[in-house]
């Protein structure tokens, strides 16, 4: 139930840049440094870093503005983590697959 978003990943100076097909925030934007800063925020950019955090150990900041999603991540970016990050976008409106 509820809609997957599209998202496009492109990797920049050791981030890596989700666009998505909607809005996910204001344009202003909102940022999350930790997994607890996120957990204690509200709305879905703070679910959304809540989840991102919780699939990767290694990532270590999430920016969400408009419709895009800047992650930063400890490792580098590699095949599998921009993959587990962009299913975690994907699915952030899914109630159950």
């Amino acid at each position: 139930m509820g809609q997957s978003i599209s998202v496009a990943a492109k990797n920049v100076d050791g981030f890596c840049v989700f666009t998505t097909d909607r809005v996910l925030t204001g344009q202003d934007g909102v940022r999350f440094e930790s997994a607890e800063q996120a957990e204690a925020g509200a709305g879905f950019p703070a679910v959304l870093a809540a989840r991102l955090f919780a699939t990767d150990e290694a990532i270590s900041s999430v920016w969400v503005a408009a419709s895009e999603v800047v992650v930063g991540r400890v490792d580098g970016w590699h095949g599998d983590a921009t993959r587990a990050a962009e299913q975690t976008i994907t699915d952030l409106y899914r109630f159950y697959n």
